[in-house]
């Protein structure tokens, strides 16, 4: 009997064993990820310690100079330091792909709560609205935005922001749907409790890890539509450092010195790419039904060796 309790099919210890391997947050992926974005984080706070130079301060003896020991990575047209502008424009391309998630959680999170939770009227009218923002494309309807209350970085947030908006709020407004119907909503409701206090001390807590993968990928997204903008025009003016501006003064210097464009250009793939390497590990460590499940041959192996460790 003892025997059959550890053999392949043996319930108890196989579920342990997967949950355990299976299961854990830092993965390969989510590692590599983490690193990159520490790292892109650690640059933009620490740039004045990092680098010697301004990000305004112009050179022109030095305009379009190859990288050297004086400018690591080169310089620009008007000889400012490449690699002092690349952490100085992450910093407000971060800075502000934060500003979109944070206007788009601020507006979207308790409108979602709202709509899920009442239903009726509110919710046929939050879903209307929701229906028209994203009737229009999303980039051309931040133009529009951003064309018509002028050309700053804090109008392409608030544009963004409201185009986020639609989706983040579907989503909590699911979320909200599945839990209110749950036990818990009704013995606080019949307890006494109001329904702000049911909503974001009981429901919203419940729907916190799906929000946090959802805006750790729009965060992603926000850094390649704020460089879009900035590409544009549309975002921040000279002489500000922004990673989507350095791509567009690049490109005129390709010849001269390729970097200039190669490096802001190089710097949006990488953090891009660590966010939704970051955020499909987040999926998949809150959610199990997510996770990769080991194939037969390592479930027998693997029942195998606990056979061995338990009878020798």
């Amino acid at each position: 009997m003892n025997k059959d309790k550890y053999s392949l099919f043996g319930h108890r210890p196989m579920i342990k064993t997967r949950r355990r391997k299976e299961g854990r947050l830092f993965t390969v992926p989510m590692v590599i990820s983490l690193v990159i974005l520490l790292t892109v984080i650690f640059a933009c706070i620490f740039a004045p310690l990092i680098s010697p130079y301004s990000p305004t301060e112009q050179n022109l003896p030095d305009s379009l100079a190859l990288p050297s020991m004086r400018h690591l990575l080169g310089a620009d047209k008007v000889g400012r330091d490449l690699l002092t502008r690349l952490f100085y424009g992450g910093r407000t391309t971060l800075l502000s792909a934060i500003g979109v998630v944070a206007f788009s959680v601020v507006v979207g999170v308790p409108l979602g709560l709202a709509a899920g939770y009442y239903g009726g009227i509110a919710d046929v009218v939050i879903g209307r609205v929701c229906d028209l923002v994203l009737s229009f494309p999303s980039l051309l309807l931040a133009f529009v935005f951003v064309a018509g209350f002028g050309r700053s970085m804090a109008n392409a947030v608030i544009a963004l922001g409201i185009v986020y908006l639609p989706m983040l709020i579907r989503l909590v407004r699911s979320l909200t749907l599945i839990e209110k119907n749950k036990t818990y909503v009704e013995a606080a409701g019949s307890i006494g409790y109001s329904d702000a206090r049911i909503l974001f001390f009981h429901i919203l807590p419940n729907c916190v890890s799906s929000i946090i993968s959802q805006i750790t990928l729009d965060l992603a997204y926000a850094i390649l539509d704020l460089a879009s903008l900035s590409f544009l025009g549309l975002g921040v003016q000279p002489p500000t450092a922004d990673w989507g501006a350095m791509l567009d003064e690049g490109r005129n210097f390709l010849l001269q010195n390729p970097l200039l464009a190669l490096a802001p250009g190089i710097a949006i793939i990488l953090t891009v790419v660590a966010l939704n390497l970051f955020s499909d590990g987040l999926h998949q460590y809150f959610e199990p039904l997510q996770r990769e499940l080991p194939s037969f041959d390592k479930v027998e192996k693997r029942a195998g060796k606990k056979k061995e460790a338990v009878y020798g």
